[in-house]
């Protein structure tokens, strides 16, 4: 009887001896599946739909592409329209889900349009520290290359660019740049006073053989007040429209102005390519353009 017993003893330790092999068995084979998924969300294994981006050639691709560093909020309505161009182009470019890499610094501009009316008496100082400041804080954020989403305030990119190590695309060059490319020679140029009746503008275009010619003082005036008290504050007035069409249309006129520069970021807000019968040069679509081809330029094609 009692080796009846140990014989159904050592029996059943055989049994538990067999049961826990095939056990250990089995979470090492469960163990070695999870390695090789890797963590939810990268890798295979990951589940439908979700970005991978360890080891993968997605990962490696995003790397290539520069981060957009915008000085933005002067104004603010103009600063949308970067935002979603810049967006809608890469969308466009890559497909699927991607967008642009962006960083902004948006200024007050309250606080700003004090700035620059001291700046128009000739005292610079304090709107310069603002704009260096908002680069230096792209810069320490990762960004790698600076736009200036102010027609205007590109008149500053050279000491932005003194101040920081990263690249500034500046608006004019980009705009004569299209310009050429459609072989025109003589443009009208519509802005802030500033930009109409400043150098730093029609000094980039001069360098590329492009001549500009001006509104009238009572129309620069005009332009420049529609700008200011009406577009950066977004309204659109159908009584501005007619008046900025017409004195474009002058220009074509009577002063064989080939098309016309939209100088200020906010134009646009207000015309259109259909309303004028020359081309139109709109700066905050061609600088944004600009900024997505650079960041994207490392991409292979595809």
């Amino acid at each position: 009887m009692e080796l009846l017993c140990r014989d159904e003893e050592n029996g059943y330790l055989k049994y538990l001896y067999k049961i826990s092999v095939v056990f250990v068995f089995v979470l090492l084979f469960a163990f070695i599946g999870v390695c090789a998924a890797g963590p939810p969300g990268t890798g295979k294994g990951s589940a439908p739909g979700r970005p991978s981006f360890s080891g993968s050639a997605e990962g490696a691709e995003n790397m290539k592409i520069k981060t957009i560093g915008i000085i933005g909020g002067v104004s603010w309505e103009s600063s949308i329209e970067y935002y979603r161009l810049m967006n809608e182009m890469v969308r466009d470019r890559l497909g699927g889900l991607h967008s642009a890499r962006i960083l902004m610094y948006s200024i007050e501009f309250g606080d700003f349009a004090q700035q620059e009316r001291l700046a128009a008496r000739g005292d610079w100082g304090p709107l310069r520290r603002t704009l260096v400041d908002a680069a230096k804080r792209l810069e320490a954020g990762g960004a790698d290359f600076i736009v200036i989403a102010s027609n205007t305030l590109n008149s500053t990119a050279d000491i932005i660019s003194a101040n920081v190590r990263i690249p500034v695309i500046h608006i004019a060059d980009a705009t004569s740049k299209k310009i050429l490319e459609k072989k025109l020679k003589k443009v009208a140029l519509l802005g802030t006073s500033f930009t109409m009746e400043q150098d730093f503008y029609r000094d980039k275009l001069a360098e590329r053989g492009i001549e500009v010619v001006l509104p009238e003082k009572k129309e620069r005036d005009f332009i420049n007040a529609v700008i200011f008290d009406e577009l950066c504050a977004g309204k659109i007035n159908p009584a501005s429209r007619a008046e900025f069409v017409r004195i474009i249309e002058r220009l074509a006129r009577e002063e064989g102005a080939e098309g016309a520069i939209l100088g200020c970021t906010e134009i646009p807000l207000l015309i259109k390519q259909e309303d004028v019968s020359v081309p139109v040069f709109d700066t905050t679509l061609i600088h944004s353009e600009a900024a997505v081809e650079y960041s994207l330029k490392d991409l292979s094609p595809r």
